[in-house]
C-alpha cells in the first residue's frame, strides 16, 4: 500500500478492493470491497452459503482471489500474515492429547520461547485453567472452540478471524465465547472479523457490519449507523422543511429529530396522524410519511435477502 493511502487511511487494519473469487465457473465472490478497522469486531453476516467462509479464506490466504486484492495496514502481505491468526470452518485439535499438549504443540511449531507460561497464560484467559489431563475428544464444543481460539493466540498475533465461532453452541457455551471476544478486543485491543448469521450475538459484540448476500456487499456500517436506522421514529418529507419543523416544535413540542437529507426523522413522538392533521391544518404538502420500528433482526433480513436499499 502507498504511504499516502497509508497516511490518509491509518486506522485501517485491513481492507479488500474488488475482491473475485470463481470457481468452476460460478463466481462466490462478486467485486467485494470491504474496510476492517484497527481495533474493531467486524461482522460478516449473511445467510448459510453467501460466501463468508469464501471471504476468510481468501484473508487468511487458504484460497487465492480470482482477481481483485487484499490490502494490510502495513506493504507486505505476508508479514502482515504473520500478525494474523484464528478459526475457519471446524476447531482442529489432537483429540487425544490434553489442552496444555496441544497448546504446548502450537508453541513448538512457532518457535515461541518460555512456553509453559504462555500455554498457562492462555488456558487461564480462555477459562481452561482447570480441565487438568482431559483429553480434547471428550470436551464439550464450546471448550473445543476456546481452545482452538487460544491456539490462534499463539505467537501473540493482532489480527484474529472468527469463522462461526457460536454456531452449534448452547447458550452457555455462546456466551462464553461472548465474553471471550470482548475480552480480546476490549483488554488486548484485538482487530477481529467474525463471521455469523446468529443475529442477536453478533449485535452484543459487534462495531462494524457487513451484510453478504450471494458473495456481494450489500451494505457495510458501524453499530451507531445500525442503531440509528433502527431507532423507532417517524420517517416525514414535506414541501418546506424549515416551517414544518416550526409548527411541529410550537404545536406538538417536539424537538427529538434528525435530518437525513430532506427526510425528517422524528423520535419519541408516536401519533403520525396527529403530525399529518397539524401540519395539513397548516398548509403544508405533505410528501410522504411512515412510522419506522426498531427491530435491528428485521433490519438485517431485509439486507440479507436483498429486500432493503
Amino acid at each position: 500500500m502507498s504511504d499516502d493511502i497509508q497516511n490518509e487511511e491509518g486506522s485501517i487494519a485491513l481492507k479488500t478492493v474488488n475482491l473475485n473469487k470463481v470457481y468452476k465457473n460460478h463466481k462466490v465472490i462478486d467485486n467485494l470491497s470491504i474496510s476492517v478497522k484497527k481495533g474493531s469486531i467486524y461482522a460478516l453476516i449473511g445467510k448459510n452459503g453467501a460466501g463468508k467462509t469464501t471471504i476468510m479464506k481468501l484473508i487468511f490466504g487458504l484460497s487465492n482471489p480470482s482477481s481483485g486484492s487484499i490490502e494490510f495496514l502495513d506493504d507486505s502481505v505476508n508479514e502482515d500474515r504473520e500478525k494474523m491468526s484464528g478459526v475457519i470452518e471446524s476447531p482442529a485439535l489432537y483429540s487425544d492429547m490434553s489442552a496444555l499438549e496441544n497448546l504446548k504443540c502450537q508453541c513448538y511449531a512457532l518457535g515461541v520461547k518460555n512456553s509453559e507460561k504462555v500455554c498457562n497464560d492462555l488456558l487461564d484467559l480462555v477459562s481452561l485453567s482447570d480441565v487438568g489431563k482431559k483429553k480434547t475428544k471428550d470436551f464439550s464444543l464450546g471448550m473445543k472452540q476456546r481452545l482452538a481460539i487460544a491456539l490462534s493466540l499463539v505467537g501473540d498475533p493482532s489480527l484474529l478471524l472468527l469463522d462461526e465461532p457460536i454456531n452449534g453452541l448452547d447458550p452457555q457455551g455462546i456466551k462464553e465465547i461472548r465474553e471471550l471476544i470482548l475480552k480480546l478486543n476490549k483488554e488486548r485491543n484485538f482487530t477481529i472479523v467474525i463471521s455469523s448469521h446468529i443475529l442477536g450475538e453478533l449485535h452484543k459484540v459487534a462495531t462494524d457490519y457487513a451484510v453478504i448476500c450471494k458473495g456481494k456487499l450489500v451494505k457495510e456500517f458501524s453499530k451507531e449507523e445500525l442503531e440509528s436506522s433502527t431507532e423507532s421514529c417517524i420517517k416525514l418529507k414535506v414541501n418546506d422543511t424549515a416551517k414544518a419543523l416550526e409548527i411541529l416544535h410550537s404545536e406538538l413540542n417536539i424537538s427529538d429529530y434528525k435530518m437525513n437529507g430532506s427526510e425528517i426523522c422524528i423520535y419519541n413522538y408516536s401519533d403520525s396522524a396527529k403530525i399529518n392533521e397539524i401540519l395539513v391544518k397548516n398548509d403544508l404538502i405533505i410528501e410522504s410519511i411512515s412510522s419506522q420500528d426498531g427491530n435491528y433482526e428485521d433490519y438485517f433480513i431485509k439486507l440479507m435477502e436483498g429486500d432493503l436499499k
